[in-house]
């Protein structure tokens, strides 16, 4: 089930325009989902403003006992930056205290961190940081370093450990995070410990990539979209 928060229009490399939905409506949205379906866990994504972030808080407030997937999407793969400082404060404030688990990109960490992240130590030095900080397990996703691997880093129950997978290169992708976490809140609703529901969707996603589509537009450029986006 899906509570919409904004219209966008986006290609792989490029997000044109973002339509912010109106704050009351999405907050009706999720408060008619939980009543009449038995909701076992939740995942947010682009919020868009801080108005929406605020009533998607105080909906999911009420939502005790609910597995809470917070993807803070904050920075395209592009690098389109898709929310402003003062959403991102009520983020830290008020929506990561509630999450079971938040997974920033590399951009998103280094932009709650105040500092770069340019390789895998410092990955794990980030996922620590940021756990203790906000008191929820972090996926940071690493598919950014652009290496021989993907590699995601887990902190989780004062450990780090690694998700790795072979880096599918030459593909132009958007959505790939949004449906790594989506995969991930499908497998907790599911009844899977965390870290069992973090490798089956680090394969889910890893294969979606791999069985991409591809079509040449009228530039003759090659585009590729993640088909299960």
């Amino acid at each position: 089930m899906t509570a919409v928060t904004c219209i966008v229009a986006e290609t792989p490399g490029k997000v044109s325009r973002i339509q912010p939905a109106d704050p009351e409506t999405v907050h009706e949205q999720i408060e008619l989902l939980l009543k009449y379906f038995p909701v076992a866990a939740i995942k947010t994504g682009l919020l868009c403003n801080a108005a929406i972030v605020a009533e998607v808080v105080r909906s999911l407030r009420k939502a005790k006992r609910r597995q809470l997937v917070v993807d803070p999407v904050m920075i395209a793969t592009s690098g389109d930056v898709l929310l402003a400082p003062k959403a991102i404060q009520i983020y830290e404030r008020e929506l990561f205290p509630l999450a079971t688990l938040i997974t920033p990109n590399l951009d998103e960490a280094a932009r709650l961190l105040g500092e770069p992240i340019g390789d895998l130590a410092a990955m794990h030095r980030a996922a620590r940081i940021l756990g203790k900080k906000y008191g929820a397990a972090v996926l940071l996703k690493g598919g950014h370093l652009r290496g021989r691997r993907a590699i995601d880093v887990l902190y989780f129950g004062n450990r780090t450990r690694e998700f790795s997978a072979p880096f599918v290169p030459r593909v132009k992708t958007h959505g790939t995070g949004c449906t790594y976490s989506a995969a991930i809140t499908a497998e907790l609703a599911k009844g899977a410990e965390l870290r069992c529901a973090i490798a089956t969707a680090k394969k889910f996603v890893t294969s979606a990539i791999r069985s991409h589509f591809v079509w040449k537009s009228g530039r003759d450029e090659i585009f590729a979209l993640n088909p299960s986006y």
